[in-house]
């Protein structure tokens, strides 16, 4: 019989008395982690060594810490403001970070927050390298004997939907079953936070063996800051619009690169003259790219798309909302063959409408205003909403292979890499040392779907370069010490400067292909490379057209369209004010100035010289109006010159001819 409580103190209580020896507590990522229930089983844990306790867990979610510096007095009241005062942040996050974790707690991650654990080696050794779909398997060896979950509770109590989070439990719980382990103890952490889902995310109450229902204040969903789309992420995102075909299928990732993209998808569905301005100051001839014809598409969506994607965000909303998203399937493998080839009758048309879903996805993620979204549903566009296993959104070879064929059609699969070679591998979540930057995740499992679809594709998405030291850094490498995708799956590479469609290629095509959309600078000395390995003629010469391939051509060709509107700095809305949208390209610019001692120096120098600003709202946002003590004066100064110096770069780019 299910128990309900309100205290989380008599829930670690009940919890610790039912588990004999150690505690393997298994709890979803992203914000379907029940932090205070987390923070409670922690504490107790520390001040029982005699009881070990291991969690395994992934993606848990700290918000920025304020600091004394430029950066740290912008984010402390930004935090404040967007997370809530009284957001919980889980404790052994911040043991971790310490590598302060007592020596019998430890916790596994296959998935970090990105860049946030590189330097506790606690977490580093810990992770656990695992396909997203791998995590139930590796559950079952670590003989997890407890599940928390945090959950939305309808009006009595009497159902549970597990909401956020329906990736892994099902499939864990199973997993242990068929291997003969006992059902772990089920534990829901109720949030009034939470937005409800129905469908397969509802269960019935005494599913869980424990509801713990704390009491208020209930904090905050952890909202991911939406951040501005530069003309890098634009050029990405509008290259990989053009290779989604109507009536197909879609998945994204999370971040600028994926709001550019659902940007490019929703001018093509409702204003599609401006769409193809965009197309074409990027590229004249995209329309008769060989990828675009045979696999994409620019005309409005007609049938519309069904996605199905690991995880729904901030993208997804949007193209729900303008109608993008809505081609429904259903769990039926004659009514989807039917309606494949055509042949679905009227009645066929009425179950689809009826019965379909046309967004399925196993966790959501993203900024306050999404989970509002999702809270505010009409009950149409909430049944059309489907919550899933990961095993049935991640690959193929799930429930039923054959359906999901059939609702995949024309499957389009955008991920984001760090880096890519030259010969096609993929950099995606590590760096050459070993150190782990995120994770795996899902992207392998969708760049192999592509492969075993017959009609679909894989497309990588990454920037041609980044700043590194100083320096600007080709992110299109010979080699490198790591891969996250192997060469031998390659398929689609779109940075700022084009689409390379190395599918099946030899190794010299599949070099002139990545290098053909790399930033020029960094061209000679990877065809160098080439030659050097025997993979390229040494009588190649690199046609003239590469040499355009710089942010200086990308910026001038797309100012009209920055000035005119279309491509907006926040184009899925933003949670920072305007002020705060002001100082954000100043700090990025101070950022990029002192990478290095020498640039730190002359950055120093220039705003003693000539840091004043009249900027009066600026400075009172980041305490910096009356600033006393000389600390204080240099900031203000080094605030003044990023602000003059974003401002002259923006007045730059949005004049004609700029």
């Amino acid at each position: 019989m299910t128990s309900h409580l309100h205290d989380l103190d008599a829930a670690v209580a009940r919890i610790r008395a039912h588990v004999d020896g150690p505690l393997h507590i298994g709890a979803p990522l992203g914000i379907g982690k029940p932090h205070r229930l987390l923070n409670a089983l922690y504490a107790a844990a520390v001040a029982d060594p005699s009881r070990p306790m291991t969690l395994y867990t992934a993606l848990s979610l700290d918000p920025p810490s304020a600091g004394a510096d430029l950066q740290g007095r912008f984010l402390g009241p930004f935090a404040q403001r967007h997370f809530g005062e009284d957001f919980v942040r889980l404790d052994y996050v911040q043991a971790l970070r310490r590598d302060a974790l007592p020596p019998h707690i430890s916790v596994e991650e296959f998935y970090m927050q990105s860049g946030a654990m590189l330097g506790s080696t606690q977490a580093q050794r810990r992770y656990a390298s695992l396909n997203y779909t791998h995590v139930a398997r590796a559950l079952v060896d670590r003989g997890v004997n407890v599940l928390v979950q945090k959950v939305a509770a309808n009006e009595d109590g009497s159902r549970l939907s597990l909401s956020s989070n329906t990736d892994l439990t099902f499939d864990t719980i199973d997993a242990l079953v068929q291997a003969g382990h006992p059902r772990p103890l089920l534990v829901a952490e109720v949030d009034p936070e939470l937005p409800w889902l129905g469908g397969t995310a509802a269960v019935d109450a005494d599913f869980f063996d424990l509801v713990v229902m704390p009491p208020p204040p209930y904090p905050r969903l952890f909202g991911l800051p939406r951040q501005p789309v530069s003309d890098a992420d634009y050029a990405i995102g509008f290259y990989a619009s053009a290779l989604v075909r109507d009536g197909g299928t879609l998945q994204i990732g999370i971040g600028a690169l994926a709001d550019a993209l659902c940007h490019a998808l929703a001018l093509r569905h409702i204003d599609n003259a401006a769409y193809r301005r965009v197309l074409h100051a990027l590229d004249p001839d995209l329309i008769t790219h060989p990828t675009v014809v045979a696999c994409g598409g620019l005309d409005p969506f007609e049938t519309g798309l069904y996605g199905c994607s690991e995880m729904i965000n901030e993208g997804f909303k949007r193209l729900v909302e303008v109608g993008v998203i809505r081609r429904k399937v259903v769990d039926k493998a004659a009514l989807m063959r039917r309606a494949n080839d055509g042949t679905a009758s009227a009645l066929d048309r009425e179950l689809i409408e009826r019965d379909g879903e046309f967004l399925h996805g196993a966790f959501y993620l993203g900024s306050p205003d999404f989970y509002a979204w999702l809270r505010g549903l009409d009950e149409d566009t909430r049944r059309g909403i489907g919550m899933k296993r990961v095993g049935e959104v991640n690959e193929l070879y799930g429930l039923d292979e054959g359906l999901e064929r059939l609702q995949r059609r024309d499957a389009r699969f955008f991920n984001s890499c760090m880096m890519a070679t030259a010969l096609g591998a993929a950099v995606s979540d590590a760096l050459d040392d070993g150190r782990v930057v995120s994770g795996v995740g899902g992207q392998y499992n969708f760049v192999a779907m592509a492969h075993a679809l017959p009609d679909a594709r894989s497309a990588l998405l990454l920037r041609a370069t980044r700043e590194a030291g100083g320096r600007h850094e080709s992110n299109i490498r010979w080699q490198y010490g790591h891969t996250t995708i192997p060469r031998h799956l390659r398929d689609l590479y779109i940075t700022e400067y084009g689409i390379a469609d190395v599918r099946g290629a030899t190794d010299e095509d599949c070099v002139r292909a990545m290098v053909r959309v790399a930033d020029a600078d960094h061209q000679p000395a990877l065809l160098e490379r080439a030659r050097a390995a025997g993979k390229l003629d040494s009588h190649f010469v690199r046609p003239s057209a590469w040499g355009r391939n710089s942010a200086a051509h990308l910026r001038d060709a797309l100012a009209p369209l920055r000035r005119d509107g279309t491509l907006p700095a926040y184009p899925l809305g933003s949670d920072f004010d305007a002020v705060e949208q002001r100082l954000l390209p100043a700090l990025a610019w101070l950022k990029s100035a002192s990478v290095t001692r020498a640039g730190k120096l002359r950055t120093v120098l220039a705003a003693l010289r000539e840091g004043r600003t009249d900027d009066t709202a600026a400075l009172q946002r980041m305490a910096l109006d009356a600033p006393r003590g000389l600390q204080e004066r240099l900031l203000a100064r080094l605030l003044a010159l990023g602000l003059r110096r974003a401002a002259a770069a923006d007045s730059a780019a949005s004049s004609p001819g700029g």
